[in-house]
């Protein structure tokens, strides 16, 4: 029996980081806002991306407890009312904890779909809180197109992060 020298076993951990690591820099590209013409000023969900996929694929290496932090990270760097990026995480987490076994194994348009039913229901929760927190019914357009915006987009954040997936798992 061959035991891993301290190198291999760091590069494992290093590995098993991924996820977060990832979603962490999805949270700090999602603080830049993208200048649409004629819209508001909106961003794609990317951390969403890579918290729907995660919870996929490595719900173990992205725990609650990552997830909400990330949330709260989020919600610090965009001036969003703190705990409602944490609060639409975490459900969304929950939820794709119990289908997991649904959309594991299968083909990525399955995926996607599903991805599509979950991100308007991100949008719509996050309009309903924010609109709570503000005491005032805010304008659900840049919430819709968030979520358009971001739906269109998972393709190519999929194959990213299948990308990684693969890479992380070779060395394990």
């Amino acid at each position: 029996m061959r035991v891993a020298t301290w190198m291999e076993r760091s590069e494992l951990q290093l590995r098993g980081l991924t996820p977060f690591a990832f979603t962490l820099l999805m949270v700090l590209a999602g603080a830049v806002p993208w200048h649409l013409p004629n819209f508001a000023p909106v961003t794609p969900a990317f951390a969403a991306m890579a918290i729907y996929y995660w919870s996929i694929y490595r719900p173990d290496k992205l725990p609650y407890a990552a997830t909400f932090s990330l949330g709260l990270l989020h919600d610090l760097l965009t001036g969003t009312p703190l705990g409602i990026s944490a609060l639409v995480y975490l459900l969304v987490q929950g939820v794709l904890n119990s289908q997991r076994t649904f959309f594991h194994g299968k083909p990525f348009l399955v995926v996607w779909w599903g991805f599509s039913l979950v991100m308007p229901g991100m949008a719509l929760v996050s309009w309903i809180i924010a609109s709570l927190y503000f005491n005032t019914l805010l304008p659900a357009m840049p919430f819709v197109i968030q979520a358009v915006l971001t739906v269109l987009l998972y393709p190519l954040f999929g194959l990213l992060l299948s990308a990684l997936h693969r890479h992380m798992v070779r060395g394990a």
